[in-house]
């Protein structure tokens, strides 16, 4: 059986890590701010709704990144409402 790839997660990069991640790719390093402003602002995960970005450029991100927020491992709640959440990130912290 052939493993997939892992997809890079670009939650959690800073502007200046994505700018290399698109330079790296040959993007012009603006795309970044493109997908921080799409997922920040517009609260957009899919690539595909991300419509200022070129369809190929859109197809390559669905292939080769993603999205991912942290998994909530556990939830407590307070009898005052408060709720506290244990996060898994990536690096496994």
């Amino acid at each position: 059986m052939i493993r997939q790839a892992e997809r890079t997660n670009l939650l959690g990069m800073s502007v200046e890590t994505l700018k290399a991640f698109f330079s790296a790719r040959g993007e012009k390093p603006f795309r970044a701010v493109q997908v921080v402003k799409w997922v920040h602002q517009h609260g957009v995960a899919d690539f595909d709704a991300m419509t200022d970005l070129a369809k190929p450029l859109r197809a390559w991100l669905s292939e080769s990144a993603e999205i991912r927020p942290p998994e909530v491992v556990n939830e407590q709640v307070s009898a005052d409402g408060t709720c506290k959440w244990l996060l898994s990130l990536d690096d496994g912290q």
